[in-house]
């Protein structure tokens, strides 16, 4: 199948002309919401759809040069309908398909599956073997095919917007400054598991989500931020990310510690985690006492960071 059978995404090939938007839209930062405005803009009334890729394209043509990825395909999916998109697509992208001609993926998919009347991208998107498909290809295949294509330049404040940009400051700890790219804040998110108990022995119970590491994760330390239930109910916390030096554990681990309370019972629910600001870096502690001292005045900094 070319398209992926995702939640929230569409499968079945149009019958009706529409309006697309086109790009790996990785984070869904402020650079790809432009995208989604003006393919509105320009859609004279048509259904804007967002088509994106999974797995990445690089992953698949230069696995060992794989970004980190910023969401969840699920996550990703449900941004571009929030930023505009009225129908989501997942191209399945393979190896048989990196082999298309810029001319196949533009007849395969913008025209036979999608019935495009308008095609918005990046100004540097590129497509087709080898990526020699450019805008002005696109431009001149639109020409034949009847859609109009528009590139657009990724920019906000003078400064280029996009996904790799983002991936330098979360790698940096400079949490505030993606999510000034983002245009919200960088998130994981996971699974609640069973850890060790030590934070719940120590007054402090936490919401344990295991660090994927194919996904963007910011450096060992400790953030203020929010855990997001399924529920969307949005719980202010202090998040340490690391592997518990002071115990010398093992696991790289995201523990959300929600404030004032311990009478939540997380464990098995998928959660998300807004990582707000880096409150500081990771310290290992000898004894318990200067570590319960250290994680009271956590709480009170990440209290503080949240405040409205």
């Amino acid at each position: 199948m070319m398209w992926r059978d995702t939640e929230g995404a569409a499968t079945n090939p149009r019958t009706s002309r529409a309006a697309i938007a086109i790009g790996t839209f990785d984070g869904v930062h402020r650079g790809h919401q432009h995208v989604l405005d003006r393919t509105r803009e320009l859609a004279d009334g048509a259904p804007v759809v967002a088509v994106t890729f999974d797995p990445h394209p690089m992953a698949v043509v230069r696995p060992d040069r794989e970004p980190r990825k910023l969401t969840t395909l699920e996550r990703r999916v449900e941004l571009l309908r929030e930023h505009g998109a009225d129908e989501v697509r997942v191209l399945a992208f393979s190896a048989e398909m990196s082999g298309w001609s810029p001319a196949e993926f533009v007849e395969r998919v913008l025209v036979d599956e999608l019935r495009s009347s308008v095609v918005v991208v990046g100004e540097k998107f590129r497509f087709g073997h080898k990526a020699a498909g450019d805008v002005a290809f696109l431009g001149t295949a639109g020409e034949q095919h009847g859609f109009r294509a528009v590139g657009l330049p990724l920019i906000g404040d003078g400064e280029v917007l996009s996904s790799t940009r983002v991936r330098t400051h979360i790698a940096a700890g400079e949490l505030v400054e993606a999510a000034d790219v983002l245009g919200r804040p960088h998130e994981v998110s996971g699974v609640v598991t069973r850890g060790d108990q030590r934070g719940r022995e120590l007054g402090f119970p936490t919401a344990n989500v295991p660090v994927d590491d194919t996904y963007a994760v910011p450096p060992d330390g400790v953030y203020a931020g929010w855990v997001v239930r399924a529920s969307s109910e949005r719980l202010p916390a202090a998040i340490s990310i690391g592997t518990n030096p002071t115990f010398d554990g093992v696991e790289r681990r995201v523990e959300s510690y929600v404030l004032d309370r311990t009478d939540l019972d997380l464990y098995d629910e998928l959660i998300r985690v807004e990582l707000v600001d880096r409150l500081r870096g990771m310290v290992k502690y000898e004894g318990i006492e200067p570590l319960i001292e250290q994680m009271n005045q956590d709480v009170e900094d990440a209290r503080a960071r949240l405040a409205p």
